[in-house]
């Protein structure tokens, strides 16, 4: 189990990606819009960096959603392998069988 301050600390980046994905959208699009003056550009730019280091999707952090894991995540679950493994073995998970041949 991951540290709680960790998982409530990605939940928390997860909610300023979502706050600020308008303004950074806007914003990478004015400065890929080769039509508008360099200035323009700049200043977008300018207001880009000025966005909180948070509000980047970069830097969110896929984890298990029941243990918190970071490493072994998949995505198509978000479950991690471990956990992944053990719901499988129970036959929770529709259409998920181990391979065999």
């Amino acid at each position: 189990m991951a540290k709680l301050a960790i998982i409530n600390r990605n939940l928390k980046r997860q909610k300023t990606v979502s706050k600020f994905a308008k303004t950074r959208k806007s914003l990478y699009d004015t400065i890929n819009n080769s039509r508008l003056s360099g200035e323009e550009r700049m200043q977008a730019r300018v207001e880009l960096q000025k966005l909180p280091r948070n509000s980047s999707p970069v830097r969110l952090r896929s984890r298990c959603t029941l243990t918190g894991r970071p490493r072994g995540v998949y995505s198509k679950f978000g479950l991690g392998r471990n956990k992944l493994r053990e719901i499988a073995m129970c036959g929770k998970i529709p259409g998920l069988i181990k391979a065999s041949w």
